[in-house]
């Protein structure tokens, strides 16, 4: 009877403790993709994320980087001369032909919106010369610029190297970098486009099906995709609905149809369950007896319902879910500015040797005169009284 209480304890116990688990978790969308994470596009903050720190091949998302270190370090309204080495190029094209003079914009968006790798190529060798440069040069202007840390690029379209990767969550901050900017959000929002070459006159859509409508979803921004054997499919979207804008990358995902899915299932998560708001500059937060301040305006990204701002004694405003998950860190300011303590000293400046060898003989020069003025007097006085 005692062993088959003590069962019946045990039983209950995993069924609570499986329950509990249960709902701390049924609100996560479960995705098939291998890595993923969903972005606040303004805030940066992560509100979900699988392997999101595991290197991956990103297939033709390296074309967001290639088009945003072009769009910041170039001239748009270059003439670029394209390169014989479009020749050799594989996947997809724009058709372009060697010596063929092109505006770098329409290589970006031949690049970004018909996913050309000729374009790609075209803008790479325009921007560096070659590969080894090229490869140097968007490394460390990802890393300095936007601060990713475990992506290296060795070429602009991602065709497969085993020495070309990055994570979800490194993709997920170059998009958001790029989209604020004003040229890369157009063209990475562009669903179709005239496309005028001298080998190839048409009109080139996105490739991304739920940007061009085929997989309706609404307040789609932006999207791109990518695929090659080893990355799988790869996908890179933005959408916003009035309350908060997200970015969604997803990577190796073996059906294209399974990748839209995941990406809807994110975006229904982070549209349910998170909003943005601001923080304006010098807007006072308290810690006990502590007061703080924001040093300039944010975006900051919050559960809809029973979200918590929390002030550590160090002046650190943490965005909590109402599980205690932190969203978001945010360093403040004192509100009162410590001036830098001025030490007050009574220490007399010290003398050289060359003015204390001069005060003391000055010293005895005054003493000899004294001397001998009363030595004079002690003579007149004598003469005086021996008359």
């Amino acid at each position: 009877m005692r062993k088959l209480l003590a069962l019946s304890m045990v039983l209950l116990i995993s069924m609570y403790s499986f329950a509990q688990f249960v709902h701390a978790e049924e609100n996560d969308p479960e995705l098939t993709s291998e890595a993923a994470v969903l972005m606040d596009t303004q805030s940066g903050a992560i509100l979900f994320g699988k392997n999101e720190e595991k290197r991956m091949y990103p297939a033709s998302l390296t074309k967001i980087a290639t088009a945003i270190y072009a769009i910041e370090t170039a001239d748009l309204n270059d003439q670029v001369v394209v390169s014989e080495k479009v020749k050799e190029i594989e996947g997809t094209r724009v058709y372009l032909n060697p010596g063929e003079q092109v505006p770098l914009k329409k290589l970006i968006q031949g690049m970004l919106i018909n996913s050309g790798n000729d374009a790609a190529l075209a803008i790479a060798i325009h921007l560096d010369g070659t590969m080894e440069n090229y490869s140097k040069s968007i490394n460390e202007y990802l890393e300095n610029e936007i601060g990713v840390k475990d992506t290296h690029f060795v070429n602009p379209h991602g065709l497969f190297d085993e020495n070309h990767y990055t994570t979800a969550k490194d993709l997920a901050l170059i998009l958001n970098y790029a989209m604020k900017n004003d040229e890369f959000r157009e063209i990475f929002g562009t669903r179709e486009l005239q496309w005028e070459g001298e080998s190839w006159k048409t009109k080139i859509f996105s490739h991304h099906r739920m940007l061009k409508g085929e997989i309706p979803y609404e307040g789609v921004t932006g999207g791109k995709t990518g695929f090659v054997d080893q990355s799988k499919q790869t996908l890179a979207t933005t959408a916003e609905n009035g309350q908060l804008k997200l970015t969604a990358i997803l990577l190796k995902s073996e059906f294209k149809r399974e990748i839209y899915k995941d990406t809807i299932k994110l975006f229904d998560y982070g549209f349910a369950s998170y909003k943005s708001a601001q923080i304006k500059k010098g807007e006072t937060f308290t810690s006990g007896e502590l007061e703080f301040k924001a040093g300039e305006d944010l975006f900051v990204t919050e559960p809809i319902e029973n979200g918590k701002r929390v002030v550590d004694d160090d002046g650190v405003l943490n965005i909590e879910s109402e599980n205690g998950r932190t969203l978001q860190t945010i360093e403040l300011k004192p509100l009162i500015e410590k001036k830098p303590e001025v030490k007050k000293t009574t220490q007399e400046p010290k003398q050289s040797g060359l003015v204390s060898v001069n005060t003391i003989f000055g010293a005895v020069l005054v003493a000899a005169a004294i001397l001998w003025i009363m030595n004079r007097k002690q003579k007149k006085n004598r003469r005086y009284r021996s008359r």
